[in-house]
């Protein structure tokens, strides 16, 4: 795992495709959060990584290949945007209900939907971009 520190409100990793990446990616956000002072709604950050990291993971990247995470904090605007960035296909979408109690998966983009003020899809060749947003004023 090779983790790069760019400019004061933004930091980017790219992590294996391997289930020990996840706790990793958990990890980076949170040491972020530390160091921006921004722990408002770490929390909620810090879950809606994980899910998104995992969705990564399970569903976008293929076999050989990593996904990129990329963390801003927006001061202007008081907003933290998490992007997960993977080369696989696939299209993403939130389930049209909830699981069933038994269901092994499925919560992942209710829990985003559920935590972030927004999120979304966007488009990368090759791949995708998953994304949320974190008011925190």
């Amino acid at each position: 795992m090779n983790e790069t520190t760019q400019l004061p409100y933004f930091r980017a990793a790219f992590y294996c495709r391997e289930r020990r990446s996840i706790p990793v990616v958990r990890k980076f956000a949170r040491k972020a959060l530390v160091e921006w002072e921004c722990e408002q709604r770490a929390d909620d950050v810090l879950l809606c990584v994980t899910e998104l990291a995992t969705n990564a993971l399970r569903h976008g990247v293929p076999p050989g290949r990593g996904f990129k995470v990329h963390i801003y904090l927006e001061r202007v605007e008081n907003i933290i945007r998490v992007e997960m960035h993977d080369s696989g296909g696939g299209v993403v979408r939130a389930a049209d209900g909830p699981p069933e109690a038994d269901d092994e998966g499925g919560r992942g983009l209710l829990l985003v939907a559920a935590l972030a003020d927004k999120w979304g899809v966007a488009e990368r060749n090759p791949g995708k971009v998953v994304w949320c947003e974190f008011s925190i004023v």
